[in-house]
């Protein structure tokens, strides 16, 4: 009878870690790029400051024409404010007017 020794072979050793490893990286990787990983927070953060500069912009833009509107208030209107409007709002000018065209986003 003849009897065979196997050698045994390491690979069968390497499967286990090999898989913890594989498992260890899947979702390593999804903690840093997922949804709501790391990666993702710093994305947040960075739009959460552009936005917020945003509506530091739109707030001085709202409160310089807060301004502007209480200067047409009864009372307190200025002539010349009046002026202003409603030749803009007619597309109106004098003849020996000097007109000077600003963008509308300046002011």
């Amino acid at each position: 009878m003849w009897t065979r020794q196997h050698k045994q072979r390491n690979t069968g050793r390497l499967i286990v870690p090999l898989l913890c490893a594989a498992f260890l990286a899947y979702f390593g990787f999804h903690a840093y790029h997922g949804e709501f990983g790391i990666y993702s927070k710093y994305r947040l953060q960075a739009q959460a400051a552009e936005l917020e500069a945003q509506l530091a912009s739109i707030k001085a833009r709202r409160v310089e024409m807060e301004q502007r509107v209480q200067l047409l208030h009864d009372g307190s209107m200025e002539k010349d404010m009046l002026d202003e409007q409603a030749r803009r709002a007619l597309n109106l000018s004098l003849p020996d007017e000097v007109i000077v065209m600003v963008p509308r986003n300046s002011y």
